[in-house]
């Protein structure tokens, strides 16, 4: 099959049943935080408070346009592109207004005296270098992985994504994450760790989104059509699991309440410091290197043509990062989960 080819599976359309239910999510979490915003007297909570609301209001509005003028059907025998599309814009996106931030950190280290503000601490140095480096890696990098990803598990596993608009809350909750994060920087919010400055309740959306995406891409390799789970998919479930037990145990904290942005972390001293660079260390490794090895084991043999390396070299690459979790199922698991010594062609 083409990698061009829009065809999937002949599975029943979800039609716009998944666009309900992210609708109710949508005014749930409005009317959630409107809640917590009128009863908490934390300035810093009431601002991610409001980023959620009109978050979750646009959201909201978006989806009863999208109803009303039937632009939710799904056809069954397509592949779900649209969102990838919609990360192809965004990894664009963030990656210009990533290395736009550096620039201009860049200046504040060439010219201190100039780009000082006493009066706008906002626009200092140390409150806008994490967004800079969120924004090229976490922004810029995350969304090329995830649009990458839901190509090629389409692409290898000759089946739609699974659960319908379930792709397009992970996209556009990632990006909400992200607005979270950056804005929080500039505000003051923030745990003071690398690579890991958001507070508790940003931490908790990013969980949340994170274990959909897994489901999403479990559930599109569950459902698959070729017999042989490609090497790639591999990757990108390794980087998938990783960077959640990371980000789980190194965000381990106790919040001052549940209507206050500060949370203390469980771990402290040097306990802290091993945990913080044990995630900093892995989260960026998986993030910059291992799992973009899952778009080159795919991009790169399909636009050549030369096939892939050799397997058994490639695939215990992409079995170690979740062999002890993964140890029941073997390497000659049956059943869903079978692997192939020679993955065969990419379609």
């Amino acid at each position: 099959m083409s990698a061009n080819s829009s065809t999937a599976d002949g599975s029943a359309s979800a039609g716009s049943g998944g666009a309900q239910a992210l609708l109710i999510v949508s005014v749930f979490g409005a009317l959630l935080f409107t809640a917590a915003n009128a009863a908490s007297h934390d300035a810093l909570f009431r601002f991610q408070g409001w980023i959620f609301i009109i978050g979750f209001l646009a959201g909201a509005v978006a989806l009863t346009y999208g109803l009303s003028a039937g632009a939710f059907e799904q056809r069954a025998d397509r592949y779900s592109d649209n969102v990838i599309k919609a990360g192809v814009i965004a990894t664009m996106f963030w990656g210009a207004a990533g290395m736009l931030v550096g620039c201009v950190i860049a200046a504040h280290l060439t010219w201190p005296t100039v780009f000082y503000f006493p009066d706008y601490g906002f626009l200092n140095f140390g409150r806008i270098r994490p967004p800079h480096t969120s924004a090229v890696i976490f922004a810029f990098g995350g969304n090329a992985l995830i649009c990458t990803s839901f190509w090629v598990v389409q692409r290898t596993c000759k089946a739609k994504l699974f659960g319908g608009m379930t792709a397009l809350f992970v996209f556009w909750g990632y990006q909400l994450f992200i607005v979270l994060a950056g804005l929080g920087y500039l505000a003051g919010v923030t745990q003071s760790r690398e690579y890991a400055e958001p507070e508790w309740v940003t931490d908790l959306w990013l969980t949340i989104v994170w274990v959909v995406y897994l489901v999403v891409l479990l559930g599109t390799i569950w459902k698959r059509r070729e017999p042989h789970i490609y090497l790639a998919n591999w990757f990108y479930l390794a980087f998938i699991v990783t960077i959640a037990i990371l980000h789980i145990f190194n965000n381990l904290a106790v919040p001052v309440s549940l209507l206050h942005h500060r949370s203390y972390s469980v771990w402290s001293g040097v306990q802290s410091a091993m945990v913080e660079w044990w995630y900093g260390h892995n989260a960026v490794g998986f993030l910059l290197t291992a799992v973009f090895l899952a778009m080159m084991y795919y991009f790169i043999p399909k636009r050549t043509q030369l096939g892939t390396p050799p397997t058994w070299f490639s695939r215990d690459k992409a079995w170690a990062p979740l062999s002890w979790l993964l140890k029941p199922l073997g390497p000659r698991a049956s059943g869903p989960w079978r692997i192939s010594r020679f993955p065969g062609s990419i379609t």
